[in-house]
């Protein structure tokens, strides 16, 4: 098979454009890579506009329309991530129509690229082509209600998708449109592993919602819903539909208002019913030391809950002592919370840590090299407990 490289200079000749040093770089890596490898090795094409390794360097939807030429025909490449460049809506018609002539890619990031609702809109209408892509970033896209609600819509009879990123879309007017679809949405789709609606002005109505979806929905696993405008009240409906909901793992409330009522409406359910939750954010929550020992305190009896994240709400010393003694006692483990204990004038602390559920997506970290292997490009199907 012609290498990499040299199809891509081929495509760049014969439509008379310039060849883009960067991608030829990425490029002539992924060829050497691929001679290493067995045949049936896959891997993904990372070319990141936000690696420290690459700074200022960005591709535009011209560049990606010539590499997207290059790797139709390439059935060694399972994914391509390309976050952060200057890919508009003329390159998500080029990255939609890849995934149509490719059956083997699986794994597509358009993260921060502002493909818009037009663009958006073209990626809804390849899903209803395209069976075989089963993670797809569109985070901080600028889509807009209509992309949003299409994608809804198509993942209602898509059956390959398992992770969907749909940060921060362009909403307007207080309806909580895109939530109610995303809800009828999680009814019909029993394929959906993970989904992300960070940024949605989500309200405790959308996020009920999303609840009465989750008392018939038996896939998903991950759910973030952070940066949102829930509140304690929406807590009631998480709280009992936890009760029942033996599926999900990884719960992301992060950037929320749930205070200390919201934290003790978790508390109750995960001491006493569910026993499927694995890890919970609830960082930035307005919640006080009440709430924060109510969390705690459930960790003592609910032993399948293995991560926890609390820093941004307000610690007394109660909080500080419970927490200190869950790490020390060794239930809960210093690399899944962000906070550590430390000790002055006899007082204990805490002070925060770098760990999050940031390391759970499945696209972390945050910042990647030049090119990175597809086993650096792990979902987060593998259970929480058994990914640490």
């Amino acid at each position: 098979m012609e290498k990499l490289e040299a199809q891509y200079c081929y495509f760049c000749s014969e439509n008379i454009r310039k060849t883009n040093p960067f991608i030829l770089n990425i490029l002539q890596k992924l060829d050497e890579e691929i001679e290493k490898r067995p045949k049936e090795e896959k891997i993904t094409v990372n070319i990141a506009g936000n690696s420290r390794l690459v700074s200022g360097q960005r591709i535009t939807g011209e560049d990606f329309w010539l590499l997207s030429k290059a790797l139709r025909t390439q059935p060694c490449i399972s994914g391509v991530d390309v976050r952060y460049n200057l890919i508009g809506d003329i390159g998500a018609y080029y990255a939609a129509k890849l995934l149509q002539k490719n059956k083997t890619l699986k794994y597509l990031r358009m993260t921060g690229n502002k493909i818009e609702n037009t663009g958006g809109m073209l990626f809804a209408a390849m899903l209803q082509m395209n069976s075989s892509l089963e993670k797809l970033d569109l985070g901080d896209c600028d889509l807009g209600l209509q992309s949003v609600i299409a994608f809804a819509t198509v993942l209602t009879q898509n059956q390959g998708i398992k992770g969907i990123n749909l940060n921060r879309p362009i909403l307007y007017g207080e309806q909580e449109e895109s939530t109610v679809h995303v809800g009828h949405m999680l009814k019909q789709n029993h394929v959906l592993v993970e989904l992300h609606m960070c940024k949605h002005g989500m309200k405790n109505y959308g996020l009920q919602q999303l609840c009465n979806a989750l008392y018939l929905n038996s896939s998903l696993r991950y759910l973030d819903v952070s940066c949102n405008k829930i509140t304690r009240d929406g807590m009631v409906f998480l709280a009992d539909v936890l009760k029942s909901n033996s599926t999900l793992e990884v719960l992301d409330l992060s950037f929320n208002r749930i205070e200390n009522a919201g934290a003790k409406h978790l508390s109750e359910t995960l001491t006493s019913h569910n026993r499927s939750l694995k890890a919970l954010s609830v960082v930035s929550n307005k919640i006080e030391g009440e709430g924060l020992v109510a969390l705690s305190q459930s960790m003592k009896t609910n032993l399948v809950l293995s991560n926890i994240y609390i820093w941004g709400n307000k610690f007394d010393e109660d909080t500080c002592v419970a927490y200190s003694n869950l790490i020390k006692s060794g239930r809960l483990k210093p690399d899944d919370t962000d906070v550590e204990p430390y000790e002055v004038d006899e007082h204990i602390f805490l002070s925060e840590v770098s760990n999050g559920l940031k390391r759970h997506y499945y696209w972390t970290p945050t910042y990647g090299g030049a090119y990175m292997p597809s086993s650096s490009a792990g979902f987060a199907l593998v259970p929480v407990g058994e990914r640490l």
